[in-house]
């Protein structure tokens, strides 16, 4: 099993010529072409690798369009990092959700701004946009409601594109891995109700700017009414997750759905029909005031999961101790940030192309002032903390390479001090708790802004008035970061673009996607389906059918491959586990994992899946891997011998990295650091190996 954006079989298998003998393209087993009447290896043991690099992206359109899902696909992750107490655990969930849906209302508010307050206020009302009226030129005779609920389809069909990518699933092979998959129907139906609603009390707002009829008024309440269901059906703890309340819940969900299909309808039908005048204003009455309600209490949401997260951490975890939990602030932070990000540049630069569409809501230029100060501040600590962390980590790598090279041999010096370097920037990943708390931390800013944005304040006015910065300087700070803005949008595209279609690129950019749709929908139901669901059931069943047609299966997993391996052993029926024996090599299973997935993947279900494979389970690791690492014990050089009754004491080994200073007799240059890379040609992993496979033969006599 190959890790993320891992090599082909022919790389796996080491063998030129590989032929597919189950699976599909996307995702399938490999075996040797035979040379002879076996594919067998001088070991006697078939080989068989299994490709699934294709099921998190496949194509061109579906790796693109995870860009545009990306605040989503990241909120959605945010919840599978929720502590493990039980606690806070469902307080968690809840503030993820909420803020899950309230990105999904933050999208269809920066839709609506283009539509409705650019277009059919401002450039077909008062203001002069040639780029606009050229489009639309057709609706310059119409009347302000009629222009309005023509062009709010625009975001009725946006949440109809979202509603379509959502649905766009792959199916389970057998029964699917989490039992979430009924639950993301409920999803949708909410944040599809919770959309449209959205889009109603904008217009509704905007009509009763002028003063409310009997019409509006009831209209108003009721779509207050199903916003408010909408928020307490996600809200309240276990009620659309709960076996008990499930059925209800779904009603409820397909209730409050058809409930904001016909109010849509009504909406825009009064909206449209109203004969009466329209108040002037430069902006369409009330938008203002609803995207800053919605961007404050995004950012409270955020606030609030960073302080429980931080505080169920303080109780829980002893001083000194990995910090666990803390992802779920810190990926909920990014996904805010990005999804803040992308629709205030959307609404700039759309009133910027359409040429006298002058000014935009408040909220969003403290949106992005807020997103640049949160992206400065928090390269500063990081560039910080590698600073103040160096002189620890060097101290600390110095001694790990002092015990395996006691003695360097002349002209080894500048290759050992390499060596030194390479395990010192290894080791910056144990400093990545303290990073992710004081980036959770900064959260406060997008509140503080938001806050201030309620208060009708400019930003460029405020910066004169406390900082006595020129005027203009904010609005050029304004114009730098929505380009900015942009300028990230466009790399993404192209990273997603280049992640498909070039192997070494995808090996790096291609990380967040197989990572992020690595869960499945718990949060956010527009975020990608999950591949997990596809390729574990997939690989338990076939490890079933492998077991029961040889002595035993040897499991190799690379990376995030030991991860699949691992969910697939925790399936596997009992009398399938008795001939089956686990290799993991560049392992994040316990140093990234554990501590990013604690009620997930903690200690106790890694010692879970050591006892259904009877301990026959062997991790390889090096000092040099930035990534992998001990599953339970490093085994560094110095460290006290594990305790013999303990068979966790027996999985961990630690390989050298490299193997010696200096190039073997007949070799030009010395063994290369292999740091995270994959080792199947290795002695080591050879050796792992026959071990193994020797452990499942004894089983079998016995």
């Amino acid at each position: 099993m190959h890790g993320v954006s891992g090599a082909g079989p022919e790389r796996l298998l080491d063998r030129a010529q590989v032929r597919q003998v189950a699976g599909d393209r996307s995702g399938g087993f490999h075996r040797p072409t035979p040379q002879q009447p076996d594919d067998t290896d001088s070991d006697g043991i078939t080989l068989e690798a299994y490709r699934w690099g294709d099921l998190p992206s496949g194509t061109v359109a579906r790796t693109l369009s995870l860009v545009f899902l990306l605040p989503f696909m990241l909120s959605n992750l945010a919840v599978w990092m929720r502590p493990a107490g039980r606690r806070t655990g469902p307080g968690v969930t809840v503030l993820c959700r909420l803020l899950a849906l309230d990105l999904t209302l933050v999208y269809v508010l920066s839709i609506a701004g283009v539509a409705l307050d650019l277009l059919a206020w401002r450039c077909l009302g008062a203001a002069h946009c040639p780029a606009a009226r050229g489009v639309l030129a057709g609706l310059d005779g119409w009347s302000t409601g009629q222009r309005l609920a023509v062009l709010a389809l625009l975001p009725v069909a946006a949440v109809g594109f979202l509603r379509l990518l959502g649905t766009r699933r792959r199916r389970p092979v057998g029964n699917p891995l989490w039992a979430v998959e009924p639950m993301v129907g409920r999803l949708r139906a909410t944040h599809v109700a919770a959309a449209l609603t959205v889009l109603d009390l904008v217009l509704l707002g905007a009509r009763s700017a002028g003063g409310r009829t009997t019409a509006t008024t009831m209209l108003l309440a009721l779509a207050g009414a199903v916003l408010l269901a909408c928020v307490a059906l996600v809200g309240v703890p276990g009620l659309l997750d709960g076996a008990a309340t499930a059925r209800a819940a779904g009603r409820t969900a397909a209730t409050l759905r058809a409930v904001a299909y016909g109010l849509s309808v009504a909406t825009l039908a009064t909206v449209a029909l109203d004969p009466r005048g329209w108040p002037s204003s430069v902006g369409l009455p009330g938008f203002e005031r609803i995207v800053g309600w919605a961007s404050l209490a995004q950012m409270s949401l955020l606030v609030a999961l960073g302080g429980l997260v931080l505080w169920d951490h303080r109780r829980a975890v002893p001083r000194g101790a990995p910090r666990h939990g803390l992802g779920a602030a810190v990926i909920a932070a990014i996904a805010v940030g990005l999804a803040g990000a992308f629709s205030a540049a959307l609404v700039y630069w759309a009133g910027n192309l359409l040429g006298g569409a002058a000014g935009q809501p408040r909220a969003y230029n403290w949106t992005i002032l807020a997103f640049m100060l949160h992206v400065a501040t928090a390269a500063v600590l990081c560039g910080a903390m590698t600073l103040l962390s160096r002189g620890r980590r060097r101290r600390a790598a110095s001694a790990i390479t002092a015990r395996d090279f006691p003695t360097a041999p002349p002209g080894a010096s500048e290759y050992l001090r390499r060596v030194t370097r390479m395990v010192a920037r290894a080791r910056f990943t144990e400093w990545l708790g303290l990073l992710a708390a004081t980036y959770a931390a900064l959260a406060v800013i997008g509140l503080t802004t938001s806050v201030l944005g309620q208060f009708r304040l400019e930003p460029d006015r405020l910066g004169r008035q406390l900082l006595g910065l020129p005027a203009g300087f904010v609005w050029v700070g304004l114009a730098v970061g929505s380009s900015l803005v942009a300028a990230l949008l466009l790399v993404l595209l192209l990273s997603g673009l280049f992640a498909y279609r070039t192997s070494w690129f995808r090996r790096y950019v291609g990380v967040l996607w197989d990572l992020g749709t690595f869960w499945p929908r718990a949060a956010h139901p527009f975020a990608p389906a999950s591949y997990a669901d596809r390729a574990v059931p997939e690989l338990a069943d076939r490890i079933t059918q492998l077991a029961q047609r040889h002595a035993g299966v040897v499991l190799c997993g690379h990376s995030h491959g030991s991860a699949l391996l691992a969910l697939a052993v925790l399936r596997l029926p009992t009398q399938v586990r008795q001939r089956v024996a686990l290799l993991t090599y560049g392992s994040p299973l316990d140093r990234l994992y554990a501590r990013l997935f604690p009620a997930y993947l903690s200690e106790e279900v890694l010692r879970q899946v050591g006892e259904r494979v009877g301990w026959r389970w062997l991790n390889l690791w090096r000092d040099t891997d930035p990534v992998g690492g001990w599953i339970f014990a490093a085994h560094r050089p110095g460290d006290p011998p594990p305790d013999a009754a303990d068979p966790t004491g027996r999985v961990d080994r630690r390989l050298r990295d490299p193997r010696n200073l200096l190039a073997r007799s007949g070799e030009r240059w010395p063994p290369p650091l292999r740091g995270h890379q994959p080792g199947e040609s290795d002695p080591e992993f050879r050796a792992a190996v026959r071990e193994l496979a020797g452990r499942l033969r004894d089983q079998g006599r016995a």
